[in-house]
């Protein structure tokens, strides 16, 4: 029996269009999701006291996530084809594997930017030119792994670009007061969340020479964990303060702050398996925000 997941739908897909599809990681939704949601909060946020998010505004930013995200994915393998070859969960992606040349990933990747700037367009002037500014950190994050030991911290700046764009796709521009704040919490949360991620590969890493935030911080990373959680939590009750949010808002931010410390004083950063599922727990946490922030707004 067949169950509805997106791995699922891959494997339904024709043979010769699965390879594409899980180039741009349709089988694994989670960095969707974690691509997706800071752009929920931001445009939660915006939205008029009393009101709902704007639907289209959520559906668009939802397309344009999927779109991105496999963008990102395909010039990360693009670069990484040699070094994915070498590690083992990731020798099997289409580039590494041979399934697809680079050629044929690059002609994926301009229509996945084609239609991503399709979206773009949709939003007003302000966002179009603070969303294609994004551009150069996509195309450079896969890069960092190879000169600093704080990829992560790029990843965290690319990723959390929603919590810029989306108030300004609501407000025509950014009220810097709540959307700084917001960034900065979606950065300290990448950096928890790709970190754990991170000590999956962390031996293969080692003999290959790809630097990582696991490689840096070691045996100390449940403490650096604990850090970037509460310059979070401390970010997203700055942000609400500066937007005027309500209980159940704050309530959302504890929860999430409980949730992070169960991610952090449960993670095993020595089980891959342990760390993949924390890593992708994450999800909840960005939902959890999501629905203090529309609650809190009504």
């Amino acid at each position: 029996p067949r169950s509805f997941s997106a791995a699922e739908l891959v494997r339904a897909a024709p043979a010769p269009l699965q390879p594409y599809l899980r180039l741009m990681r349709l089988h694994q939704p989670a960095g969707t999701w974690l691509l997706y949601l800071p752009c929920t909060w931001s445009i939660g946020l915006a939205a008029a006291p009393g009101c709902l998010p704007d639907w289209r505004m959520l559906s668009l930013f939802g397309v344009g996530a999927v779109l991105m995200r496999g963008a990102g994915c395909t010039i990360n393998d693009m670069w990484d084809r040699d070094y994915d070859r070498q590690v083992a969960r990731t020798a099997s992606r289409p580039l590494a594997a041979g399934d697809i040349s680079t050629f044929q990933s690059l002609v994926f990747l301009g229509g996945q930017l084609s239609l991503a700037l399709c979206v773009l367009l949709c939003l007003n002037h302000y966002s179009i030119i603070l969303g294609a500014a994004s551009l150069s950190l996509v195309i450079t994050y896969p890069l960092m792994k190879r000169i600093t030991y704080w990829p992560q911290l790029v990843l965290g700046l690319t990723f959390n670009w929603g919590a810029l764009l989306g108030w300004s796709a609501i407000r025509g521009s950014c009220e810097w007061s709540v959307c700084l704040p917001l960034y900065f919490a979606g950065v300290m949360w990448t950096l928890v969340y790709d970190t754990i991620y991170a000590h999956q590969d962390k031996r293969d890493d080692i003999m290959i020479g790809v630097k990582s935030t696991a490689l840096q911080f070691k045996e100390d990373t449940k403490q650096w964990l604990s850090g970037f959680s509460l310059a979070m939590l401390l970010s997203l009750c700055m942000a609400g303060v500066n937007c005027n949010q309500t209980f159940p808002y704050y309530s959302a931010v504890a929860a999430v702050g409980a949730h992070l410390a169960h991610q952090i004083y449960t993670l095993d950063i020595d089980k891959p398996e342990d760390c993949w599922k924390k890593f992708a727990s994450n999800r909840t946490v960005g939902i959890l925000l999501f629905i203090g922030i529309v609650l809190g707004n009504l």
